[in-house]
């Protein structure tokens, strides 16, 4: 079992900067990759962000050049680094780990963007 906490989250004006936080515990030397997911009201969860294990990351077209994953190994813990938000960032966001069996969910965490 793994457990993710995320935090980091809140209200920010558009061109602001947030960054998250996704501390993990558990069965982590299991996990494969790490990722960022978020979910606006009205629309399906998408991936923005990933980071595997050796560190190769990818990121979701609308966050390119914005935002940036990065993990700590030592701590446990993978950072969301977002610039230049914009109000379609609006959306609760919530960190994931996978290893080779199944997905891990943290509880989410709310970012507002306000024009």
């Amino acid at each position: 079992q793994v457990q993710l906490v995320e935090s980091g989250g809140g209200l920010v004006q558009a061109g602001g900067s947030l960054r998250l936080s996704c501390a993990a515990s558990g069965s982590i030397f299991s996990i494969k990759v790490m990722g960022w997911y978020r979910q606006a009201p009205g629309k399906q969860r998408e991936s923005v962000a990933a980071i595997t294990s050796g560190g190769s990351t990818n990121y979701a077209d609308s966050v390119k050049g914005r935002f940036t994953i990065s993990g700590d190994n030592a701590k446990n813990t993978v950072y969301l680094q977002m610039n230049s938000l914009k109000p379609e960032d609006t959306a609760v966001y919530y960190c994931n780990a996978a290893d080779y069996v199944r997905d891990y969910w943290g509880q989410g965490i709310q970012v507002t963007v306000s024009s």
